[in-house]
């Protein structure tokens, strides 16, 4: 058996180390125990790899006009097609739209083809979306894009403070860290502060649930306390900081105390104090944040109001300490290092430094130098709606879901003369509006670097070979290049080759001058490169084993060599909550879920923990606004409409509702939650508002809903409301209609394809009870099923989809398919709870009542569940909770 390759995870921006091994089914994939990311730890979706490599519905040949061809007859058409729009109506009328899933070499030839060779900058990426606020905070305070710390930091600190992070759910390998350390050092402090009670607030010491958008008044409110309470560090603000007077001095006139910071967050003053107290006290504190401070239209402000504290205590680049963004996508640093946003060039140069563009035109031997920013997201899919940009090209991204007011994004592209797209996937939302479609290598058959969250350069290795005529990204865009008479500029036979081309860039004329330099690593051979081991960013010269730590040593990269502190002046934003919209909208990830789940949807284990879209909500908001738990609802925004199950957990405050990204309309008829999020964006970075648009909740009243379980997937134009759950052995349909079919029977052997006589047809009507069931039979295997109710009380699908994994069925399976319900006790596993190992409720409730088990390590030691990412650990606590409840109750 060949050996395991090592690589690297495509989802988040921990970069954990992959062993993955192609066998003749699917994939083997464990964590790489030698990986300092993640030292062989896997999440949930990253242990699931190996579901979501097959080839259904991939994009295998490039199409034109729905039409395959064959590539020369593809690239010419690209080619031709971009070169004739700036031939009429100039470089500004073409752009770029990339992403973080993208490797660091496919991110550097497309930077440079844009930007040094048709000479706009339009070139943009779903990380804007995510982390660009946090560039933009980084370049004001320490003069780059400048991530100081590490993941060792995580567990070496005293105080872990996480904001706007649900890192539980959205990086559980580091909360395993993190939790880990908490073990071994009882006396370590977790604060998290969120509007939500997140599963990541289950460890907490200490949760502050601000309202929306007021984390600058709470940091400001800090910052001044620290001053206060003499937490100053003289030296280091004297000699290392600019600027830090004016910060105050805004802080203290605008949060003076711990009441004017509980009247602006809604907290209740004594934790405020708690946590200020807390913070002053701990020299070793972390503050880690994520989305929910960077997707804000003051996210900038958020950002630098957490990292004036850093620079006033002196708190920064040592072990234990610093500002430290957990980003959101595998390769979004990598990104940034090559100038792959609208506003950056490559090797952290900037737009708009004379010396800067010389450098980097004069490197590239290029025609041409982009001058100016170039729009940025989401301003460039407006400029293609207005006619402004009128050929786009989307790599390895589905713009159409992941943007806010997705409807406009989608008006935008079917205005649009040319839309190009690169993918692995045949069927998606942009996809679909595409002139021309790609097929690019998807993770497993292509090769390359991503860049972490603490600047570590990890290899992404083949394993796979590429199917049909698949292609990578830096191949494709090469080719492009060529056809558009740039060739000698794309001379690139490898990976490796663009990757030393990079490397040498980043060293151009840096004497010290840019933080970013990786000349220790450029003139590797093809070999050396293969070999290449995880390495953390500047590295100077070859041999180095990179650089742990930055800002320590108190330089900084701004002209005066010192950190500025930047005065933050808290602002509402900028729609806030009326009469007509009385609530505030926050989007986010789920556990199990990654963006738009094109990749995810294929693993079945990933999508049965939270199958259905949903909006979450408080249980008094939800009574006053006449919808009960398990109804469908309509959310309503200025832009646009969601409808999706309603659920009360318990983790959202009065007056908020929570709504996941991830649907489409691939996997839902109305899901998209991107058409709600207002589109306003950060004035420095960018950065859209995804946490706090004014929403409105109201009934979504239908005359049944149903459940119909088949072998392939239904055509459901004809149904009000349905959503597609793909599954290990049967395609699941949530269904529900405000019409009901004159004839159940006819409309349902139409929908399960149980046509003419010769079909095993069972069904069962109660008029009265307005049930409807119908179960289809082929050659003793379950084909098809449905159930209708009045109600949404439907069968238990994960007992439906165990009958449907059965190769033929029993007599008793049919008694108990037609009857709506499992025969015998036990029957009913019970929702998953832990993905990693396929662990259901039902035997975790079993387990903790017949052993007695009182904690998560216990249920862990007898059932492995909450053993490997350790996601579903809150989960569990919940059930040993409710398990002592109802023994007191006993």
């Amino acid at each position: 058996m060949a050996a395991p390759v090592k690589t690297t995870c495509p989802y988040c921006g921990v970069g954990c180390g992959v062993l993955a091994r192609a066998t003749s089914g699917a994939p083997e994939i464990h964590g790489d125990p030698e990986h300092p990311a993640n030292f062989g730890r896997l999440c949930s979706k990253g242990s699931a790899l190996g579901d979501t490599v097959s080839l259904e519905g991939r994009l295998l040949f490039p199409r034109v006009a729905g039409q395959q061809v064959d590539w020369e007859s593809a690239l010419r058409h690209v080619a031709d097609g971009f070169a004739r729009v700036i031939r009429e109506h100039g470089p500004q009328a073409v752009a770029l739209y990339v992403s973080g899933q993208l490797l660091t070499e496919d991110y550097y030839v497309a930077n440079k083809l844009m930007k040094g060779y048709i000479g706009a900058a339009n070139i943009d990426t779903n990380s804007r979306l995510c982390m660009s606020s946090a560039v933009a905070g980084h370049k004001l305070a320490f003069g780059g894009d400048i991530v100081p710390g590490c993941y060792e930091d995580l567990e070496v600190a005293d105080l872990i403070v996480l904001v706007g992070s649900n890192t539980a759910w959205c990086h559980p390998v580091l909360y395993q860290r993190i939790m880990q350390a908490k073990e071994q050092r009882p006396q370590m402090r977790l604060v998290v502060i969120d509007p939500r009670r997140t599963p990541t607030c289950e460890t907490a010491d200490l949760h502050l649930p601000i309202k929306p958008g007021t984390d600058v008044a709470l940091f400001n409110g800090l910052l001044a306390y620290l001053y206060r309470a003499g937490a100053l560090d003289t030296e280091f603000v004297a000699a290392r900081t600019t600027g830090w007077r004016e910060a105050l001095e805004v802080a203290m006139y605008s949060c003076p105390d711990a009441e004017a910071v509980a009247a602006a967050t809604g907290v209740d003053p004594d934790r405020i104090n708690d946590f200020f107290e807390l913070f002053a006290r701990t020299p070793r504190v972390v503050t880690a944040f994520s989305q929910g401070v960077n997707q804000s239209s003051a996210g900038t402000d958020k950002v630098n109001s957490i990292i004036n504290c850093h620079l006033l205590t002196g708190r920064i680049g040592r072990p234990g300490m610093g500002p430290f963004s957990l980003t959101g996508q595998p390769n979004a640093m990598g990104g940034r290092e090559v100038g792959g946003l609208a506003n950056m060039l490559a090797a952290h140069m900037s737009l708009e430094v004379d010396s800067h563009r010389r450098i980097v035109q004069d490197f590239w031997g290029s025609p041409t130098i982009a001058s100016q920013a170039g729009l940025k997201a989401v301003e460039l899919f407006e400029a293609i709606h207005a006619g402004r940009v009128k050929a786009i090209w989307i790599m390895a991204t589905n713009p159409l879901v992941s943007l806010p007011d997705a409807d406009r994004a989608r008006a935008a592209l079917e205005r649009c003369e040319l839309v190009v797209v690169s993918d692995c996937i045949a069927q998606t939302d942009t996809t679909a509006l595409a002139h021309v479609l790609l097929p690019a290598c998807a993770w497993g058959e292509k090769s390359g670097t991503v860049t972490n969250s603490e600047r570590r350069i990890s290899r992404q290795r083949a394993f796979l070979q590429a199917p049909g005529e698949a292609r990578p990204d830096w191949w494709i865009i090469t080719q492009v290049a060529k056809y558009m008479g740039f060739g000698a500029g794309f001379p690139y036979s490898s990976a490796a080759a663009i990757f030393d081309e990079h490397a040498r860039l980043s060293a151009a004329s840096n004497e010290g001058t840019r933080c970013f330099n990786i000349a220790g690593l450029a003139g590797l051979t093809e070999e050396e490169y293969d070999r290449l081991e995880p390495v953390q960013w500047p590295l100077h010269h070859r041999g180095e084993s990179g650089t742990q730590r930055l800002l320590g040593d108190g330089r900084f990269w701004n002209p005066s060599g010192a950190a500025r502190m930047v005065p933050t002046a808290p602002r509402a934003p900028v729609n806030a909550p009326c009469e007509d919209f009385p609530f505030i909208l926050n989007t986010g990830r789920i556990r199990d879920q990654w963006h738009t789940m094109t990749r995810t949807s294929r693993s079945a284990r990933l999508v049965e923990h939270l199958p259905e879209p949903f909006v979450d909500m408080h249980a008094q908001d939800a009574l006053l606004s006449g919808v009960r738990a398990g109804d469908l609802v309509r959310v309503t925004t200025k832009w646009g409409t969601v409808v999706a199950r309603l659920r009360t957990t318990g983790e959202i405050s009065r007056g908020c509702v929570f709504v996941p990204i991830h649907w489409s309309g691939v996997f839902a008829s109305e899901a998209r939650a991107g058409s709600l999020v207002n589109p306003v964006v950060d004035p420095l970075s960018g950065e859209p508002e995804f946490k706090h648009t004014p929403a409105r909740i109201d009934p979504f009243p239908v005359e049944w809903h149903g459940v119909a379980l088949t072998r392939q997937a239904l055509d459901l134009c004809d149904v009000t409301w349905w959503t597609l759950v793909p599954g290990r052995s049967c395609f699941r349909h949530e269904l529900a209609g405000r019409k009901r079919p004159a004839n159940w029977e006819a409309w349902a052997r139409k929908l399960l394809g149980a046509a003419g006589e010769e079909a095993d047809f069972l069904d069962y009507y109660d008029e009265s009870a307005g049930v409807y069931r119908a179960v289809y039979i082929v050659g003793e295997r379950l084909t098809g099923c449905l159930y209708v109710s009045r109600r949404p009380d439907l069968p238990a699908r994960d007992w439906l989809t165990e009958v449907f994994s059965k190769y033929w069925i029993t007599p008793q399976d049919r008694m108990a398919l037609l009857a709506g319900r499992a025969l015998g006790a036990g029957a009913d596993a019970g929702p998953l709870v832990c993905s990693c190992f396929g662990v259901r409720r039902a035997a975790i409730e079993k387990a903790i009542a017949e052993h007695g088990l009182d904690s998560p390590r216990q249920v862990s030691e007898r059932l492995r569940a909450g053993s490997n990412c350790g996601s579903c650990i809150p989960e569990i606590r919940k059930l040993l909770a409710d398990s002592k409840s109802l023994s007191a109750c006993i």
